[in-house]
């Protein structure tokens, strides 16, 4: 693959490699079937996407004032539980109970980039250090409670977030697992999963209930993310203690992400004051794939829109009919 040679582009790439410029390089292989000028292309972009919207200084723009960063975290589910026997660190997504209804998309575009950059120029390298080799992906787990049909009035801004992460963050995550599916996403994956490269599909393991005992086989105890722990499916993010709730912005991860983002502030304001307002980041085209998959998903909620009864239980009465085991 041609070097980077461009001084601006040379700079952003080393915030992405972090010291292990050959496992980054071959990510963006990975990702584009290890095409090497397809890759080389996709990288380029990337760096030229981070240049053009400052992704290098977006760990010193906070979200302001701490209310709305703390209504973000609220409706924007995610944390690092802990890490797998192997360090990988393991984020909890709640896909469910994620209601992006309480500031406007460029904040939480802004904030899943900064959890992405604090992941890729923090976690990822201490966890590297600690064990004494090049830690450069994760491990992410889906919790699906609280999944509705309502759902579909956010395909939008997490296509668009799937679409920064597929095209500037390729290959992060070691493996998907889905818990807590209700019927709606059984239904869904079956129409999707078909839509996926295979390579992807080999990262998504659907787990049953809370996927616990799946889970214990990776990573201790202490390390599952709280709606895990329970032997039955179904969880609440109100449940758990605040040590113990990796969504909270009082868990200890929130803690010092959002300490460090303060930090970073600091030294850039003494630097150049810091202006008001989320950062605003260009959003990319939808690949064809996303593009396809954002409509598919679109088409199969609003089918059992339109079927009898209007209630939620009515609705899962009717995926659970049209899910047919594999």
């Amino acid at each position: 693959m041609v070097l980077i040679v461009e001084e601006p582009l040379k700079k952003t790439f080393q915030n992405v490699h972090q010291g292990f410029a050959t496992e980054n390089l071959a990510r963006f292989l990975k990702a584009r079937e290890w095409n090497v000028s397809k890759a080389h292309k996709m990288l380029v972009e990337c760096l030229n996407w981070r240049v053009q919207n400052e992704i290098d200084n977006i760990l010193s723009k906070p979200i302001v004032p701490p209310d709305l960063y703390r209504s973000v975290r609220d409706s924007q589910l995610i944390g690092l539980s802990g890490y797998s026997r192997e360090g990988l660190p393991v984020f909890a997504i709640g896909v469910g109970l994620s209601t992006f209804d309480k500031a406007s998309v460029h904040y939480y575009v802004q904030s899943h980039i900064q959890i992405n950059e604090y992941r890729d120029r923090v976690v990822l390298p201490s966890a590297s250090r600690k064990h004494g080799r090049p830690i450069t992906t994760c491990i992410k787990v889906l919790d699906m409670t609280g999944l509705k049909l309502s759902a579909l009035n956010q395909i939008k801004l997490l296509t668009i977030i799937s679409s920064i992460d597929d095209l500037n963050y390729p290959e992060k995550s070691n493996t998907y697992y889905i818990v807590n599916a209700p019927y709606i996403f059984s239904a869904c994956w079956k129409v999707v999963k078909p839509l996926l490269q295979e390579r992807t599909r080999r990262k998504v393991q659907v787990l049953p209930g809370s996927g616990r005992d799946e889970l214990l086989k990776i990573m201790e105890y202490e390390s599952l993310p709280h709606f895990c722990k329970k032997q039955s499916s179904g969880s609440s993010k109100h449940s758990v203690s605040v040590s113990e709730n990796c969504y909270s912005l009082d868990h200890p991860f929130h803690q010092e992400l959002y300490n460090y983002i303060k930090q970073q502030s600091r030294i850039h304001e003494a630097v150049e004051p810091m202006k008001q307002g989320s950062f605003h980041v260009d959003f990319p085209e939808l690949p064809a794939e996303e593009e396809e998959i954002a409509k598919t998903i679109e088409s199969e909620i609003n089918k059992f829109k339109g079927s009898n009864g209007d209630s939620e239980s009515d609705y899962n009465m009717a995926f659970k009919s049209m899910v047919i085991e594999d």
